[in-house]
């Protein structure tokens, strides 16, 4: 039985990464802070796998000897502990660079420390910036437009120099944006507002808060940005394929994650709309930040290295979300 530890394990995406592992019989050691995860989705788990999943509530900033000190059977880790709001980055940056680039800088010593050879590492593709082309592949340009995005960038240096000297491997995955509920609706985005779209329009649809569009104008066919939204169920079966890739001897490698198709705000919200049945009331919110016109995916080296490719559409993300606002309108809290 291989063990992962995961960062952020209570958040979006690091729960539903949580549940999956699990689910194929992997151990889990879970790290998180609980500032902006929740402890709710892991006790839910602990639950099902009471002998495979162990929780750690600590912040990566701190002495973390202790943790790796107990455990000392780890095959591999999944890093996505980080502050993720692009507005908010901008206007209170040093908060970035802390959370997201020095605690990852002090979790990186204790990876080396504990000789821990495989790291996939969450990042995103606003280290990109704005689009020079698209769709935009792993080659293209990092000059991000956001403290989020440079914090990122600044991580992935860091763990790019640092393997080369200490001799680990990695696998940095950089997301697009994410989208979705588990198919079953049980675990999912507990952020209200979110700072995912498709989750807020859901949101908006089902009347559990107001819906206001927080983006500029930007030069698209209807005036709102583009982006690649890729399921969070999808996103996950990648990270799998990475850890897997790397258990078995994989070489350090950068990757998209994402569709390869870009759908913009306006369009979002009409599809939550269609399948819904419900209509949106729009209203507008302070603009964002730090935004840019448009980011799509290339997934080419993705399912070259990795053999991944999402199946999940438009449709399955938006399902998935109404049950789980269903179920959980105020989220885990």
């Amino acid at each position: 039985m291989k063990t992962i530890l995961i960062t952020g394990a209570g958040g979006y995406i690091g729960s539903v990464a949580t549940s999956l592992l699990l689910s194929k019989g992997y151990k889990v050691i879970a790290l998180d802070n609980f500032t902006t995860g929740y402890k709710a989705p892991l006790d839910l788990l602990k639950q099902n796998y009471p002998e495979m999943l162990t929780t750690y509530e600590v912040d990566l900033a701190d002495d973390l000897n202790p943790i790796f000190e107990k455990e000392k059977t780890i095959d591999a880790v999944l890093h996505f502990a980080a502050k993720c709001s692009v507005n908010e980055s901008v206007h209170q940056p040093e908060r970035y660079f802390s959370n997201n680039t020095g605690a990852t800088l002090n979790f990186l010593k204790h990876l080396i420390t504990y000789n821990i050879k495989n790291l996939v590492f969450s990042s995103t593709c606003a280290v990109y910036g704005e689009a020079q082309y698209v769709p935009i592949d792993e080659k293209h340009p990092t000059v991000p437009a956001n403290p989020y995005g440079e914090s990122k960038l600044m991580s992935e240096k860091m763990i790019d120099w640092l393997s080369k000297e200490y001799g680990f491997n990695y696998v940095i995955l950089r997301y697009f944006n994410v989208c979705g509920a588990t198919d079953d609706g049980t675990i999912g985005d507990s952020k209200h507002p979110s700072p995912h779209l498709m989750q807020n329009a859901v949101r908006g649809a089902l009347g559990i808060e107001p819906f206001n569009l927080t983006c500029g104008k930007f030069d698209t066919a209807d005036g709102t940005p583009i982006r690649d939204y890729v399921n969070v169920v999808d996103l996950n079966e990648a990270h799998l394929l990475a850890l897997e890739y790397l258990i078995n001897g994989g070489a350090s490698e950068t990757i998209n994650l994402g569709t390869g198709d870009g759908n913009s705000v306006m369009e979002i919200v009409r599809k939550v709309e269609e399948i819904t049945g419900k209509h949106i009331e729009i209203g507008k919110g302070e603009s964002r930040a730090g935004e840019y016109a448009k980011m799509v995916a290339s997934t080419e080296k993705a399912q070259t290295i990795l053999k991944w490719k999402p199946t999940h559409i438009l449709q399955d993300s938006v399902k998935s979300l109404v049950d789980w606002y269903t179920k959980h309108p105020n989220g885990w809290e």
